[in-house]
């Protein structure tokens, strides 16, 4: 299905969140404080016709360079440039115009308001990121909101997001994860895929493009079921169960095991708006000045990135084996390490 069908659907069908048919690309994540007060500064048009399914906000993201993917109205973009502050930058990418206008009509507001001078946004393919001016190597973070799903090729949106990676940077992102493959059938109802629904990704096949790029871990930072709502769509896809996941990997050379080297980490408490614990994903929860042991991975993903000032990490030691939370087989559930 081309693009001109998501085009259609996101800058003609939709006029709000209120047209849509299902739960899919409502965001049932509740945001921290400091977001929620920043939320309720952008415009209500903006809020309106954002179509999200998680709330992938960075962290540690001050002075950084930061891309939002398929970026729409610019919510997230708008959340994320108070967080880069004077010295960063955030850069929105979509490929509807009637979307990014909404977003271009706001930005003169936000510059008034925050004093920040750090936002654009570009027509373009997520695709083809060199089109809209992504050089390799640019970018510290990558962001998406329930767009991976919409992309015909999947497969050319991650390598274009690895290439635009620096060295340690995050991909960050929520989109719809199904548990099984969509019949192709389905593929072309223009309403499914609209709907975020028969492009879902399934998470082994995610799972099998990261490793072809060379990312062998990935992580899982949040997940919640997807209500389907509608019966005549319920009718047709029921059988699939749909999920809102939110995921985060890095541009790290990687093992594909979770490996003990008897290494320890400690939060410093050093993130801002996070002084008392660090969530690197659904079961790394790092208290400030609390050691905690960490498989290789982990160790690699705190002391090679952004988040390296954040953390004391010991070295790497003697080999002790397979570290104790990695999956002794590999499962959807399980498609990263730990």
């Amino acid at each position: 299905m081309g693009d001109s069908v998501i085009q259609q659907y996101y800058g003609e069908t939709l006029a709000s969140q209120r047209d849509l048919k299902t739960g899919a690309c409502c965001s049932p994540e509740a945001m921290p404080a400091h977001l929620q007060d920043w939320l309720r500064g952008i415009p209500r048009e903006v809020t309106d016709r954002f179509y999200g399914c998680g709330s992938p906000i960075p962290a540690a993201v001050a002075g950084a360079t930061v891309v939002d993917l398929g970026c729409g109205t610019g919510r997230d973009a708008f959340l994320v440039s108070h967080l880069v502050g004077p010295t960063g930058r955030v850069i929105g990418i979509d490929m509807t115009p009637q979307q990014l206008a909404v977003a271009e009509r706001n930005i003169a507001e936000h510059r008034k308001t925050t004093g920040l001078d750090n936002l654009e946004f570009r027509l373009g393919s997520i695709e083809d990121l060199a089109a809209a001016g992504i050089g390799d190597g640019s970018i510290d973070v990558v962001i998406s909101n329930c767009v991976l799903n919409l992309a015909s090729d999947k497969a050319q949106v991650l390598a274009e997001v690895f290439r635009v990676l620096k060295p340690g940077g995050e991909l960050y992102f929520s989109d719809v994860f199904a548990d099984r493959r969509i019949p192709g059938a389905l593929l072309q109802d223009p309403v499914l895929r609209g709907e975020c629904l028969s492009g879902a990704l399934y998470p082994e096949d995610f799972r099998r493009l990261l490793l072809a790029l060379g990312c062998a871990d990935f992580r899982i930072v949040a997940r919640s079921p997807v209500p389907l709502l509608d019966a005549d769509i319920e009718a047709v896809i029921g059988h699939v169960r749909f999920e809102s996941i939110t995921v985060r990997a890095f541009k790290l050379d990687l093992e594909d095991r979770c490996e003990d080297y008897g290494q320890v980490a400690t939060y410093r408490g050093t993130i801002p708006y996070q002084p008392h614990a660090f969530a690197l994903d659904d079961h790394h929860r790092f208290e400030r000045g609390r050691p905690m042991l960490v498989c290789g991975n982990t160790a690699d993903m705190l002391a090679r990135t952004r988040y390296a000032g954040h953390f004391t990490v010991t070295a790497r030691g003697a080999h002790f084996g397979l570290f104790d939370c990695a999956p002794a087989s590999t499962t959807a559930d399980a498609a990263a390490c730990c």
